[in-house]
């Protein structure tokens, strides 16, 4: 009798025999001998199937499978230094439960296309797979960080009235017979929530009608938005540079196979430790105009300036006081130099860009009252937000962490695509 366990249990078993189920990922044949590649969503093994020791109808089942066919294997465990993992199965039996079709993503060389076409049956492989994984523990990483230092869960609404920034990168929806849109941040809501709470954050899907083709954008991409009452600018950086080392950390120390199937340089990450380095704007302007960008004061910065500003070190950047002009209309101006806000991008190294943008928040009725008039934003929409500064308003800070951009850079992977199951960008809805 065998015991039904996972591929990457399987070296709890040496010496015995086990089934496992999953999936046949490439096999060869020398003759009397063949040899499966199993997968099961834990690990890969290679399962020795022995004609003289197996019989001819298991043989046979054996030589029908298919790539990607699903099956049941049962075998002996063996330990083996040169198999990965460190184990092989000599196999006892074999069920096919199904035959597969021929399958449309050969172990050979694909173009981008064909495979976003096919993400559905890409996501199978070991290198997506790896992804899908490090993607799961920075989620249950960033969790971990934020329930560990007081932080509770709230879960903002998708679909608002109104948004925390530009209405024109908004998708338009109709809500019965109201204009809504489809939410580009939750910030707003979490600020509510933290004057309930104290330390707040949301995970969830926010969306960008951007028409942006670059590796660095999505559609449709996953917000990290923790807001806290009575923290200030410079508290807010040091949870910011503790998250992401915790982050950092975490996938390190439990992700080491998938890295490793990525051929991430995990030296590189390996510094990544708080405190970050810190420059102002002023003194990025003055870094980018000495080193021949055309950049003035008040401009925003692209990538190629970032990118030049986070490779003179070897963990992530602050580029903080912006000017106020040119930021969103809700962030606290320094009250000693009201030109420029409290507020902070955290760029990452590697040519990866912003991972994080935050700000103090402006916490007086008149100030933020002023913006709207500004920015021409229509108060009865934005009433219940001016609330919060009429009943009890105090100090508050916060931030939104982009995660596959931070997944992006954590693997070491060219393009944000592959930093989520199924991507949504300017050409991609399907599948």
């Amino acid at each position: 009798m065998s015991t039904t366990t996972s591929i990457a249990r399987v070296g709890d078993f040496a010496g015995q025999a086990v089934t496992l189920e999953g999936w046949l990922y490439n096999k060869r044949s020398s003759g009397k001998i063949q040899f499966l590649q199993v997968r099961d969503g834990t690990g890969l093994i290679q399962c020795v199937a022995v004609k003289a020791e197996v019989g001819e109808d298991t043989f046979a089942v054996c030589a029908s499978l298919t790539q990607e066919s699903s099956l049941r294997v049962t075998g002996l465990v063996r330990a083996d230094d040169r198999a990965p993992g460190g184990y092989e199965l000599t196999v006892q039996s074999v069920e096919a439960v199904q035959i597969a079709e021929e399958y449309p993503i050969s172990l050979k060389e694909h173009g981008v296309d064909f495979l976003m076409d096919h993400r559905h049956l890409w996501v199978r492989v070991p290198r997506q797979r790896a992804l899908l994984r490090i993607r799961a523990e920075v989620e249950r990483a960033v969790a971990a960080y934020l329930d560990g230092n007081g932080f509770t869960r709230v879960d903002p609404p998708l679909l608002t009235p109104s948004s925390c920034e530009d209405t024109t990168e908004l998708f338009h929806t109709q809500y019965f017979d109201q204009e809504a849109y489809l939410t580009q941040s939750g910030q707003m809501y979490m600020e509510a929530a933290a004057m309930s709470l104290g330390k707040v954050y949301s995970a969830g899907p926010a969306f960008r009608a951007e028409k942006s083709k670059t590796r660095r954008h999505l559609i449709e991409f996953w917000m990290i938005e923790p807001e806290m009452a009575f923290v200030e600018h410079d508290e807010n950086l040091r949870i910011q540079e503790q998250l992401v080392s915790h982050v950092v950390k975490h996938v390190l120390n439990h992700c080491e196979e998938e890295l490793h199937t990525l051929g991430r340089d995990v030296s590189a990450l390996a510094k990544v430790e708080a405190p970050f380095p810190r420059l102002s704007y002023d003194e990025a302007i003055d870094w980018l105009q000495k080193h021949d960008f055309d950049i003035q004061w008040g401009d925003d910065f692209g990538s190629p300036h970032e990118t030049a500003l986070a490779n003179q070190f070897d963990r992530p950047l602050f580029i903080e006081r912006y000017p106020t002009a040119i930021k969103a209309f809700y962030m606290q101006p320094d009250p000693n130099r009201p030109e420029v806000a409290l507020c902070a991008d955290m760029l990452a190294p590697e040519g990866y860009g912003e991972i994080i943008g935050g700000s103090q928040r402006i916490h007086d009725y008149e100030l933020l009252k002023q913006r709207f008039d500004e920015h021409k934003l229509p108060e009865d929409t934005y009433a219940w937000y001016l609330d919060l500064r009429k009943y009890g308003s105090v100090p508050h800070s916060g931030f939104g962490l982009g995660l596959e951009r931070t997944i992006a850079w954590i693997s070491g992977i060219e393009h944000i695509r592959e930093a989520i199951a199924f991507p949504r960008t300017l050409y991609r809805l399907y599948p």
